[in-house]
C-alpha cells in the first residue's frame, strides 16, 4: 500500500476495510466515494461491532406496528391509532460541545418520530457526567441542560422525565440520551423506504452547510482525546424554529398522501438518508449536488453529501405530486429542491449537473460493510478510572481511604442525609425546571411526582406511561444483572402508575468493543436484555448504540439505558409518590437487597463485584400486582425501591407528601436474613414502597403474606423515623428536606462548592 493510499486511515477506516471498498468497487474509489464509505462504514452508522448481537433481542408482539430498522418503533394503542418512539445518544458531541450537541440530540431524535408519520408529543432524557465537584462535569452540565430546554421548549414539545447521574467514569465523556414519544395515525405511518423507477427525490428543511461534516466518522465512531477542542467544527448547530415548520411541513405532506417515503437527515447526511431509502427499498438513486440548496456557495461534492446541517429531510415523491409538494414546502417555508431520482441501476450516482463523481453499488455501501465478531473475555478486576485493577477487586482506582473511613464513621441518619444530598439521588428540580413539562396539554404526571410520566391521549381514550432508566455502576458490578436490573427498574416505573409494559426501546452505551473487556460487558449485558424482554413479554422495537465511550483515562461504566412505554386503564386512578397522613406504609415484592453496587458502596469508595440476577418471574408477579393494585385504587402511593434503597425511597415519599413517617424494618431483616445497613441502604430489584387507607394496606398483606408483603408503618408527623435490628434513624423532615434541595442551592454557588 503506498503512502497516497493512506488517505483512509484519517477517515477512520482499516486497511483491511479500505481493501474490501476496492474489492466491492473492483478499483480505488474517488474522494467522494471514500468519504461516502467512510460515513456508512462508520460504527455509528453500520453497527458493525453490535449488529449480531442485536438480533437476539425479541421485537415482535401483538402490540407491535413497526420494528428495528425504521426511524423508530411503533405500537398500536387501539382505534386506529399508534405510539411511536425511539431514544438515540449524542454522546460525543455533546462532550465537545455540550449546548448545541444536546440540543442537535433533541432535534435528531423529533425528527426520527415524525420521519413516520408521528406528531412527537414528549421528550425524556438520561443523562451522565463526572463528579460535580468537578468544573468540567458542571459546565458540561449546565450547557447540555441548557441545550434540551432551548430546543425542545422551543420547538414546544414537554420534556416529562428523565434521569441523571454523576460518576467518575464519564468525567471526560459524557452521555446524552433523548428519547422522543409521538403520536400517530397507523394508516397514515409511512416507511423510509424509496421505491418507484423514475419518481422524483425532494430535499427540503433548512439549507446545507458545512456545520456537521464527519460528525459521525470523527466523534460518534472514535474515542474523544485531549485537544478535543479541534473538533468543534463537527458538531452540528440546530435551530428549533426551523425544525418546528419542518415538522409541521412533514405531517401536512403526509396527510395529504403527497410522500411515498420519508427519512431524516441525521449522521452522514445525505448519504446515509439517500443510500438507506434505496437499500430498503431495492433501488438505485441519483442525487445532483448541484441541485441542493446551500449556505455556503462554494462546498465541494463530498462536504454536500456528508453534510450533518441539522432540519432536513428527505422525501421520494411521484412525479404527479412535486408541484403540489413544492409549493405546500414553500407556504411553510422550508426550502424545497428536487435534488434527484429514483432508479433501477441498484447504484447511488452523485452527480454535479452532467458530471458523475461517485458511482457506488446501493449493496455495497449500505450493506457491505463487513461485521466484527466480538473477542469477549472476563476481565479479573475492576477496570475504571485509571483502567488499572486496583489491589482490592471490591474497590474503583483513587478511591480516597477518608472517603471509606468517613462513610464507615457516619450514622445511619447521617447517611440517610448524605445519600439524599447526593448528586446522582438528589432533587433534579434545578434541571427540570428548566425544561416546560406541560406544553401541548397531554403531562398528567410531572417529574418527580411518580415513577413514570404520565400522558393522557383523549384522542385514543386512553393515557400512556414512559419511563427511561440505566445505572451504568450496577451493570460495571454485573453486566448481566445490572441489565436485568435496568429492564425490570423500567416496569416497575410503569408499574406503579398502573401501566402495562408495551414496547422498549434501548441506547447501548459502551466503550471500546475492539477490548476483549468491554466486548464481554456489551455481550452479556445484550443477553440480559434479551432475556429480560422476553420474561415480561416486552418487545424492543428499536434503539441505538453508542460505541468507543472511551478516552485515555479508561471506558465509561457500560450503561444500557432503558426506555419504555405502557398503557394505563383509568387515568384517574394513577399512582404517585406522596404520602398523606395516617396512610399505612407496606413493601411489595422479593426485594432482597445488597450493599454491592449501591450508593452507600460509592459513599465509602467501594463498588461490590458479582451482583446477583435477580428472579424475573417473581419480580413480574410483583409487577402485575403493584399495577392491578393501582388501577383498582386500592393505593394511592407507589415507588419502586431504587438509588439509596429503601431508607431513600421512604424519605422520598414522605418528601413529596410533606408528611414524616414511623417505620419498622425489623420483620424484613429477620425474614430474608438482611443486615440492618442491607435492609436501610441496600438496592435490588422488585421492591415496592406502597401506601394508602390503613384497610386496604392491611388486607394486601394479608393475602400476601410476609413473603409478599410487609407492613412496616404508618405515615404521619414531621420525622422520618425508621428501626432496623438496632440502627435507628431519626431524621427532621425539615433537614432531609434541605438535602434533597441541595442540587438547587449548589448550582446556585460556585463550581466544585458544596
Amino acid at each position: 500500500m503506498t503512502a497516497t493510499d493512506s488517505r483512509h486511515r484519517d477517515l477512520g477506516l482499516t486497511d483491511a476495510e479500505y481493501a474490501r471498498i476496492n474489492e466491492l468497487l473492483g478499483r480505488e474509489p474517488n474522494g467522494v466515494e471514500l468519504a461516502m464509505f467512510s460515513l456508512l462504514w462508520s460504527e455509528h452508522c453500520a453497527y458493525k461491532h453490535s449488529r449480531p448481537l442485536l438480533g437476539r433481542l425479541p421485537s415482535t408482539g401483538e402490540h407491535v406496528l413497526v420494528g428495528p430498522g425504521e426511524n423508530a418503533g411503533a405500537i398500536d394503542i387501539g382505534d386506529g391509532l399508534a405510539v411511536v418512539f425511539k431514544v438515540e445518544s449524542h454522546n460525543h458531541p455533546s462532550a465537545v460541545e455540550p449546548f448545541q450537541g444536546a440540543a442537535t440530540g433533541v432535534g435528531g431524535i423529533l425528527r426520527d418520530v415524525f420521519a413516520l408519520g408521528a406528531r412527537p408529543i414528549a421528550v425524556l432524557d438520561s443523562l451522565r457526567f463526572g463528579e460535580l465537584d468537578s468544573e468540567r462535569s458542571r459546565y458540561l452540565f449546565e450547557h447540555v441542560v441548557a441545550g434540551i430546554g432551548h430546543y425542545g421548549n422551543s420547538i414546544g414539545v414537554p420534556t416529562v422525565g428523565g434521569e441523571v447521574y454523576f460518576e467518575p467514569p464519564y468525567e471526560q465523556n459524557c452521555l446524552v440520551n433523548a428519547m422522543c414519544v409521538g403520536l400517530a395515525r397507523a394508516p397514515e405511518m409511512v416507511r423510509a423506504a424509496a421505491t418507484g423507477a423514475g419518481n422524483a427525490v425532494v430535499l427540503f428543511g433548512a439549507s446545507t452547510g458545512r456545520d456537521g461534516i464527519g460528525g459521525a466518522s470523527v466523534l460518534a465512531s472514535a474515542e474523544l482525546a485531549e485537544g478535543d477542542d479541534s473538533k468543534r467544527p463537527t458538531v452540528q448547530i440546530g435551530d428549533p424554529f426551523e425544525e418546528s415548520k419542518l415538522l409541521e411541513c412533514s405531517l401536512e405532506l403526509l396527510g395529504e398522501d403527497l410522500l411515498v417515503a420519508l427519512q431524516d437527515l441525521g449522521a452522514a447526511g445525505l448519504t446515509s438518508s439517500a443510500g438507506e431509502m434505496a437499500s430498503a427499498g431495492g433501488v438505485g438513486i441519483d442525487i445532483d449536488v448541484a441541485r441542493v440548496p446551500l449556505r455556503e456557495g462554494d462546498m465541494e461534492p463530498f462536504e454536500i453529501m456528508v453534510s450533518e446541517s441539522q432540519e432536513r429531510m428527505l422525501a421520494v415523491v411521484e412525479p404527479g405530486d412535486v408541484e403540489r409538494v413544492l409549493a405546500l414546502c414553500e407556504r411553510w417555508q422550508t426550502g424545497a429542491a428536487v435534488v434527484g431520482e429514483v432508479t433501477d441501476t441498484g447504484h447511488f450516482r452523485v452527480l454535479r449537473e452532467d458530471e458523475v463523481v461517485g458511482d457506488i453499488p446501493v449493496a455495497a455501501l449500505v450493506d457491505g460493510c463487513p461485521l466484527y465478531d466480538l473477542a469477549p473475555v472476563e476481565p479479573a478486576g475492576w477496570l475504571y478510572g485509571n483502567n488499572v485493577p486496583p489491589t482490592s477487586s471490591a474497590s474503583p482506582p483513587g478511591a480516597a481511604g477518608s472517603a471509606a473511613a468517613r462513610g464507615a464513621r457516619l450514622s445511619p441518619s447521617d447517611i440517610l442525609t448524605t445519600l439524599l444530598a447526593s448528586p446522582s439521588i438528589a432533587s433534579k428540580r434545578w434541571a427540570f425546571e428548566q425544561y416546560d413539562s406541560i406544553v401541548g396539554s397531554h403531562t398528567v404526571r410531572r417529574p418527580e411526582t411518580a415513577d413514570a410520566a404520565v400522558l393522557n391521549l383523549p384522542e385514543a381514550g386512553t393515557a400512556i406511561a414512559v419511563a427511561i432508566d440505566g445505572n451504568g455502576r450496577r451493570v460495571a458490578c454485573d453486566p448481566y444483572a445490572g441489565t436485568v436490573e435496568a429492564v425490570l427498574e423500567g416496569a416497575q416505573n410503569l408499574a406503579c402508575v398502573g401501566a402495562e409494559p408495551l414496547g422498549l426501546t434501548n441506547c447501548l452505551n459502551f466503550g471500546n468493543p475492539e477490548g476483549s473487556h468491554v466486548a464481554w460487558q456489551l455481550d452479556r449485558s445484550t443477553q440480559a436484555l434479551a432475556d429480560a424482554c422476553e420474561a415480561l413479554g416486552v418487545p424492543v422495537v428499536g434503539g441505538n448504540v453508542s460505541l468507543y465511550n472511551e478516552t485515555a483515562a479508561g471506558p465509561i461504566y457500560p450503561t444500557p439505558v432503558i426506555g419504555m412505554v405502557g398503557e394505563l386503564g383509568d387515568v384517574e386512578r394513577i399512582g404517585g409518590i406522596a404520602l398523606r397522613a395516617n396512610d399505612a406504609i407496606a413493601l411489595v415484592g422479593p426485594f432482597a437487597p445488597s450493599v454491592a453496587g449501591s450508593e452507600l458502596a460509592k459513599l465509602r469508595g467501594e463498588l461490590g463485584l458479582g451482583l446477583l440476577a435477580p428472579p424475573i418471574d417473581l419480580v413480574r408477579a410483583a409487577i402485575e400486582l403493584v399495577r392491578e393494585a393501582v388501577r383498582a385504587g386500592a393505593v394511592r402511593c407507589a415507588h419502586d425501591v431504587s438509588d439509596g434503597g429503601l431508607a431513600c425511597a421512604l424519605a422520598e415519599c414522605a418528601l413529596a407528601g410533606g408528611v414524616g413517617l414511623r417505620a419498622e424494618l425489623g420483620p424484613l431483616c429477620e425474614s430474608r436474613d438482611l443486615s440492618a445497613e442491607a435492609c436501610l441502604f441496600g438496592e435490588g430489584s422488585g421492591g415496592f414502597v406502597l401506601a394508602g387507607d390503613r384497610p386496604a394496606i392491611e388486607r394486601l398483606v394479608a393475602d400476601l403474606g410476609e413473603a409478599g408483603a410487609i407492613l412496616l408503618g404508618e405515615a404521619g408527623g414531621d420525622r422520618i423515623e425508621l428501626s432496623a435490628v438496632g440502627a435507628e434513624i431519626d431524621l427532621p423532615l425539615a433537614d432531609a428536606e434541605r438535602a434533597w434541595r441541595s442540587l438547587e442551592a449548589r448550582m446556585a454557588g460556585p463550581a466544585g462548592g458544596a
